[in-house]
């Protein structure tokens, strides 16, 4: 998944980060109260502004709607993405088994430093025999996946009984055909949704249960922000070329 860029702003009495409704390409934003956070004690104005937007999805999908809990597994495609490396650490910091798919060596150490358990390269091993070998059939409880379409039946193939599938983006299409037997004989659940389009007062709540349950992980050190490379403002098109390349490892940032 590409790494959006976000911006902090400061108050003169408090530096806070912010999810923001869109227009972040900018130097001054306006963003309702809601949707602020106080800068984390001991992380930068600039690493802070990496937090927001995967803190806000991955709280709102994976623990607020599909209600991961502490023993469960969990996989995450794309785990070296800025999603990922979030997801990766928040749910390692809560007693959850991890999973991930990445395509590269490197990038399946750097989540495997961020406390995934088991991580697979998507490009050279068939990410479904994986999963199953390492759960001796069961499978996992949870899917983070950014991917839709085309894994869409793979990932049904591979969710525990009970099991969640929570599709945050559609890399692989928005069109599949799927065979929809394992959803009534494990009692599935699939679902799909955005921050970007949610009301003012879904994202506040959000916001707040972000802050409530993230922040307290991020002030002990347990989650930190996996930033990959700044840009100033002027070079927007270079960070977009580094998020085409899909080589960097976390977030990419702009900064104003």
């Amino acid at each position: 998944m590409l790494s959006f860029v976000r911006v902090c702003c400061v108050l003169p009495w408090l530096q806070v980060c912010a999810l923001l409704t869109g227009g972040g390409y900018a130097e001054k934003v306006v963003v309702p109260a809601g949707q602020l956070l106080p800068v984390p004690e001991g992380v930068s104005l600039t690493d802070a502004a990496g937090l927001p937007e995967v803190a806000c999805t991955v709280w709102s999908t994976v623990f607020m709607t599909s209600h991961l809990s502490s023993g469960e597994s969990f996989l995450i495609h794309g785990g070296s993405s800025g999603i990922g490396t979030f997801a990766i650490q928040i749910a390692k910091h809560l007693g959850i088994k991890v999973f991930v798919t990445a395509g590269s060596e490197e990038k399946l150490v750097a989540c495997k430093g961020l406390g995934a358990d088991v991580c697979i390269n998507y490009k050279s091993e068939d990410f479904e025999a994986r999963i199953k070998e390492e759960t001796n059939g069961k499978g996992v409880d949870v899917i983070l996946d950014n991917i839709g379409g085309s894994y869409l039946q793979r990932n049904l193939n591979i969710l525990a009984v009970d099991g969640r599938l929570f599709i945050i983006g559609l890399m692989g299409g928005a069109v599949t055909e799927v065979n929809l037997q394992a959803i009534f004989a494990r009692r599935l659940t699939v679902q799909a949704a955005g921050l970007r389009n949610r009301s003012l007062d879904n994202k506040a709540q959000i916001v707040s249960e972000v802050e409530k349950n993230v922040w307290p992980a991020i002030l002990l050190g347990k989650v930190k922000p996996v930033v990959y490379k700044t840009f100033p403002l002027s070079e927007a098109a270079e960070a977009h070329k580094l998020m085409e390349s899909s080589s960097h490892i976390g977030k990419i940032l702009l900064v104003p």
